[in-house]
């Protein structure tokens, strides 16, 4: 006689959707996730890393823009020197400025996922 269609068995030939991880395992991006201590101290690294790279930044734009009001003071008066100086000495350095920081800022972020993967 045919068995019930409540009893019968459903074999499933696929792999395991989800595998349990050996206890020793360790997973980063869970740490993240879960906002664990550990998961806290490595965004926390990568705002550190980022923040030191802005006030490099920083630090360059002070020095780079802040004695050119000491010297619009000194310098004669024709406005083309001071158009000059606002064009060519500083323009460039400023985008070079700006690459290096998002080069850098880029950076830090791979080196973060590097770090977090499970590779």
């Amino acid at each position: 006689m045919p068995q019930d269609a409540g009893e019968r068995r459903v074999v499933v030939t696929g792999p395991p959707r989800r595998t349990r991880r050996a206890p020793g395992h360790y997973r980063p991006r869970t740490e993240i996730d879960e906002q664990t201590t550990l998961g806290h101290t490595y965004v926390r690294s990568l705002m550190r890393s980022q923040l030191r790279t802005a006030l490099a930044v920083f630090a360059v734009l002070v020095l780079l823009v802040g004695p050119l009001p000491l010297v619009f003071a000194a310098a004669p008066e024709p406005r083309r020197l001071k158009w000059a100086v606002l064009g060519f000495c500083l323009y460039a350095p400023l985008v070079l400025l700006a690459r290096w920081y998002v080069r850098r800022a880029e950076r830090n972020e791979r080196d973060f996922v590097r770090l977090v993967e499970d590779r």
